[in-house]
């Protein structure tokens, strides 16, 4: 069951999905730097940047439901999305619920190879396809959007160290506001943080998060997790979405 903490009355509720299974699967390198998993790593971002205004939520594939039943999804206010091994094994029930919800006014955040994911793609209407190269590549991360709200609390650039290698050309919709673009020492250049609406749902996909780094615990990545789920959240749009009811099961629509 969903373990919850810093609970307090009008907290930013988020929760963090992953297909890792709570830590259980992965690989010893992955292992190393995620002990209790991925979603609990970034969980501790979260309260570490957000403190008493956060209160967070793991849940994981193989959870009832996948995880991802509505009436959890629709007490969120921001969905954090980790997967990588799991994208297939998601049923396409599962991700069209997301979906609904998204369009519903369910912020989302998609971290790294959660571009690939039924829900991602779905959402965008496109492969959301990009080349990747794993090794020991530098990355670079450069604010674009200075003035974002996302962005706030960042240094530019944000070095990242070694890191999985995402280049364009990324198939994606062009993004509603671009916030980051990163480089790499193999000269490569990736839009690596980008703004979408959809529905009632404000999206942010970032792509720093390779499970074989401790990226996620870098504290300039825990900021700009945390103002996204910030930025995520529209009451307003939810309190609308929440009175009007059960959106729209169209995912690809803006």
């Amino acid at each position: 069951m969903w373990q919850r903490y810093h609970a307090r009355p009008m907290s930013l509720d988020v929760l963090v999905w992953s297909d890792d299974a709570h830590a259980r699967g992965l690989p010893a390198e992955a292992a190393a730097h995620h002990p209790y998993g991925i979603a609990a790593t970034i969980r501790r971002g979260l309260a570490c940047v957000l403190g008493q205004g956060v209160v967070t939520t793991a849940a994981a594939l193989a959870d009832d439901d996948e995880g991802l039943p509505s009436e959890r999804l629709a007490a969120a206010d921001v969905l954090v999305w980790w997967a990588h091994e799991g994208h297939a094994a998601l049923s396409d029930a599962a991700a069209e619920r997301v979906c609904e919800h998204v369009l519903g006014g369910l912020g989302l955040i998609v971290l790294h190879s959660g571009h690939n994911s039924k829900v991602f793609r779905r959402l965008m209407g496109t492969s959301c396809d990009l080349n990747w190269r794993e090794g020991d590549d530098r990355e670079l991360l450069w604010t674009v959007a200075t003035a974002h709200p996302i962005a706030a609390g960042v240094p530019h650039p944000v070095e990242l160290g070694p890191h999985e290698m995402y280049g364009e050309p990324f198939d994606i919709p062009a993004p509603d506001e671009l916030v980051f673009v990163s480089s790499f020492t193999g000269g490569e250049v990736f839009r690596s943080g980008c703004c979408f609406v959809r529905g009632h749902g404000r999206i942010f996909f970032f792509s720093p998060g390779h499970e074989t780094t401790g990226v996620l615990a870098n504290e300039h990545v825990r900021r700009v997790i945390a103002n996204a789920a910030v930025w995520a959240r529209r009451p307003l749009a939810r309190s609308e979405a929440r009175r009007l009811g059960r959106p729209s099961s169209s995912a690809a629509g803006g």
